[in-house]
């Protein structure tokens, strides 16, 4: 039976079902839920846990041995099986089906995954673990929810934010919401209760790595070359992806040409600026930046963007690193 992730908690506080299927694309979420799942049964008196990891050479008379025997103390107990791949193979296919044939009562399974395929939600041992008990889906979250999502992680330490301070936030760890909680949690301990202005949250995140970049991309916007320089070379150092450094740039330089382009039209800066997500901290940059660059020499500067894409990937010769040093070099001089 299928049940959707925001109704778990209410579903925790008056029952528990025998088998839990918890699986997505949002592993933070998945693990809370699982969580929630061992601290529900824990308290209804599962004193006792096994935890199976299906690894390759698993035995897979263990995940029945695990059903049958009794807790060690005497009582009722959870059965915990990972399966990191998704895929259990022939035998653990038969044996997962087998097992849901004949659940325990003093067991309470918990079945964690990632997100299977068609083929793999289609197949007879997956029917037999949702037939069974609970599946619970996590799905990507999408960026137009991250930033209500981080509203109510605040919520929970009594902190709360700007819509301003929120899509700020969100920009920081798009994609990535462990980043996110970890980033919740760092405001709950460096800062008290109540409301968390844009200049806190900027000073709170200014270690991450994406702040480095972020300052790369800004000393590109606004010319300095020897900043530009350091923090490149500092990013190399920390093993820092070219692929994340590539995108934060073509970003930044795809929104200036699109601010570019809106002041040519009689568009007003500042409308182009919440449109493109272009907040107080980064306005001097992209300001500097507006006045520094035409549309043609962005245009160049996205079509070497490009170039370094393809170095990157093994298509062109030569390093990504000396491309965006020469891109930065290009940018100084502007229009």
């Amino acid at each position: 039976m299928q049940l959707r992730a925001e109704q778990l908690e209410a579903h925790l506080k008056k029952s528990l079902a025998p088998l839990y299927v918890v699986h997505g694309d949002e592993p933070l979420l998945a693990i809370e839920a699982a969580d929630a799942i061992r601290a529900a049964a824990r308290a209804k008196g599962y004193a006792d846990r096994d935890l199976l990891i299906a690894e390759r050479g698993f035995d897979w008379g263990e995940l029945y041995q695990a059903g049958a025997s009794l807790s060690l103390f005497g009582g009722q107990k959870i059965v915990e099986l990972r399966l990191p791949t998704g895929k259990p193979g022939t035998e653990g296919a038969k044996a997962i089906e087998r097992y849901c044939s004949n659940l325990n009562p003093d067991c309470l399974t918990l079945v964690s995954l990632p997100r299977l395929d068609k083929t793999g939600q289609n197949s007879d041992w997956f029917g037999a673990l949702t037939a069974a008990g609970m599946q619970i889906d996590f799905y990507k979250l999408e960026r137009a929810r991250l930033p209500d999502w981080i509203a109510g992680r605040l919520a929970r330490s009594q902190q709360r934010a700007s819509r301003e301070v929120l899509e700020f936030l969100a920009d920081r760890v798009e994609g990535n919401l462990l980043a996110a909680h970890q980033e919740v949690q760092k405001l709950a301990l460096l800062l008290p209760a109540g409301e968390v202005s844009l200049e806190e949250a900027e000073a709170a995140v200014s270690n991450v790595a994406r702040y480095d970049v972020q300052g790369l991309v800004e000393s590109m916007l606004g010319g300095d070359l020897v900043r530009y320089a350091r923090v490149l070379e500092g990013l190399r150092g920390e093993g820092e992806a070219p692929t994340f450094i590539l995108w934060a740039i073509s970003e930044d330089l795809r929104a200036v040409s699109r601010i570019l382009s809106g002041v040519a039209a009689g568009r007003a800066v500042e409308s182009l600026f919440r449109e493109n997500r272009v907040w107080r901290n980064k306005e001097a940059a992209m300001k500097a930046a507006l006045r520094r660059f035409s549309q043609k020499s962005v245009d160049a500067a996205l079509s070497h963007a490009a170039l370094i894409d393809r170095v990157i990937k093994g298509i062109a010769k030569g390093s990504a690193w000396d491309e965006f040093l020469k891109l930065g070099l290009e940018l100084k001089h502007g229009r």
